[in-house]
């Protein structure tokens, strides 16, 4: 099967292989995210911006990310991944300058609570706390608050659904558009893609749903609570709707299935599946012409929904 695997992803599995297919979910949280980090020597070439700092926001830290001194830039507002439990500034870093610099808009990166230490609804709650502010006063980092979109990766892509659907759901504005990539959604794990690609392919079904275990004060809130669960929550009246997904990742189905759901309830959705591979393909652009083209085309949707709409 890893013949089907994209050139510098097929080396990346093989060595997986050769090592006897550790599964991410057996080390501790310290190695975890001690892992994310490291491999982000994968992630491709980063671009130089105009700016970049730190700065706190209804008190939860957030990097911005200005690629030039225009004024009324834009927003794209960066939920990161890393299965609720790792994952921040330094392991987006290269990807956010890239979206940054390609897409002409200030990127923001929220650094949400991270589980086992902090759990639901800690990280729900920091990047919707994050979003209100960052509306709020994006004006002073020379962005346009009326031009915002989000943008999530895995466990981000939840967050990124989640903060929209709290959105609404407090008749609060919303984004002009959301771009979910490979969303981590289904907290039980039930599609086929689970069980077709849940072992072979470096992000394991077992280290993904250890993720939403981690981050869930109970198996009952794992199983009923709806922000946990957004494939059973009323997805009306969304803003337009990107999903990218990866066609050996255990996340594929749930996605999909999200795309179906969306357009169900009459929303503007599409949906892209990169062939030959896997879940984290994004930040591997430094092997991935799959991840160069990903951003490319994350970038040009931004600039869509940011100067035509």
């Amino acid at each position: 099967m890893t013949n089907c695997l994209e050139a510098g992803i097929r080396e990346l599995v093989d060595e997986f292989h050769a090592n006897g297919k550790p599964c991410p979910s057996t080390q501790t949280i310290s190695e975890r995210r001690a892992g994310y980090i490291a491999s982000t020597v994968l992630a491709g070439q980063s671009p130089k911006i105009e700016e970049e700092f730190i700065d706190v926001i209804n008190g939860v830290q957030v990097k911005i990310y200005k690629p030039n001194e225009q004024a009324n830039l834009p927003i794209t507002v960066y939920f990161h991944g890393g299965c609720f439990i790792s994952g921040g500034f330094e392991t987006h870093d290269i990807q956010l300058r890239q979206i940054a610099h390609m897409s002409n808009s200030i990127v923001i990166c929220i650094k949400y609570r991270l589980a086992p230490e902090h759990r639901y609804p800690a990280a729900h709650d920091d990047v919707y706390q994050a979003v209100i502010g960052i509306k709020e006063v994006g004006q002073k980092y020379g962005g346009d608050p009326a031009k915002i979109v989000f943008v999530g990766d895995s466990a981000g892509g939840q967050l990124a659904l989640a903060t929209t659907l709290r959105l609404k759901q407090n008749q609060q504005w919303l984004p002009r558009s959301q771009i979910l990539i490979y969303p981590m959604l289904d907290p039980k794990g039930n599609s086929d893609s689970y069980r077709e690609n849940g072992a072979d392919y470096i992000i394991t079904a077992n280290m993904l749903l250890s993720g939403f275990y981690l981050y869930a004060n109970s198996e009952e809130e794992l199983n009923n609570e709806p922000e946990l669960n957004l494939l059973d929550c009323d997805l009306s009246g969304l803003p337009s709707t990107t999903i990218i997904t990866a066609e050996f990742d255990p996340l594929r189905d749930e996605g999909e299935k999200l795309y179906k759901l969306i357009r169900s309830y009459g929303v503007e959705a599409y949906c892209e599946r990169y062939s030959g591979v896997i879940h984290g393909f994004f930040q591997l652009s430094g092997v991935s012409s799959s991840a160069q083209s990903c951003i490319v085309a994350v970038a040009n949707q931004i600039k869509r929904e940011s100067y035509t709409r």
